[in-house]
């Protein structure tokens, strides 16, 4: 303690300096095409948890779903890139894409985890899908590296033996694959998919019906 004629000042310890981790939310998928849902998703839960960046994750080869019906890897990636531009809390991660074959979750965040050990992680998956999680490929692993965030959905539980992070999401009665048989009747879809992404589908004849 130091006295100056009618002051005091106490001299305290300087308390250390603690760097605070980044947080990443991951929303992964197809992405065949991205639509407005995922964009909504990704902008909610991001801003309801604080989060620092969303990496919107392409899948090469889903275990759970025909490659066939996926359009190639490299139209899905540029219409995810056109789909988030503009947006600086997206961000596009290619590794699965680049790393090709069956894009388990478990490897793609066993990866991640030891490249960026400063990140915590948060994946984003639909409440639809948390009844599948005990199916997921060295689930009770993938646990200790990703914090879970489900997405409210109507008609769907929110019980899981699993932690999981609720969030309450605008509900949005758009998917993937619906939009593509709009798209291969020709009807618009102007508005659920973003207008750059839509013009890209245009331009490579993506969608179209062959027959």
């Amino acid at each position: 303690m130091i006295s100056l004629k009618n002051q005091t000042i106490v001299m305290t310890k300087a308390e250390p300096f603690v760097e605070q981790r980044k947080r990443v939310g991951i929303i992964g998928g197809t992405f065949n095409p991205p639509h407005i849902g995922h964009l909504v998703i990704a902008d909610q839960v991001g801003h309801q948890l604080g989060l620092d960046t969303i990496y919107f994750m392409p899948d090469a080869e889903p275990p759970h779903i025909d490659r066939k019906e996926a359009v190639d890897a490299t139209h899905r990636l540029k219409m995810v890139a056109s789909a988030i531009e503009g947006n600086p809390l997206f961000e596009l991660e290619e590794r699965e894409i680049l790393r090709g074959g069956k894009s388990y979750t478990f490897d793609t965040m066993l990866e991640l985890t030891k490249e960026h050990p400063e990140i915590d992680y948060y994946f984003i998956i639909g409440g639809d899908m948390v009844e599948y999680l005990p199916k997921w490929y060295r689930i009770d692993e993938l646990i200790q590296l990703v914090q879970f965030v489900g997405v409210k959905r109507p008609n769907y539980g929110t019980d899981s033996p699993y932690p999981i992070i609720w969030v309450d999401v605008p509900a949005i009665d758009v998917s993937s694959t619906d939009l593509r048989k709009k798209l291969e009747l020709g009807c618009p879809v102007h508005y659920l998919i973003p207008e750059k992404t839509l013009t890209y589908i245009k331009e490579k004849g993506l969608y179209q019906d062959d027959k």
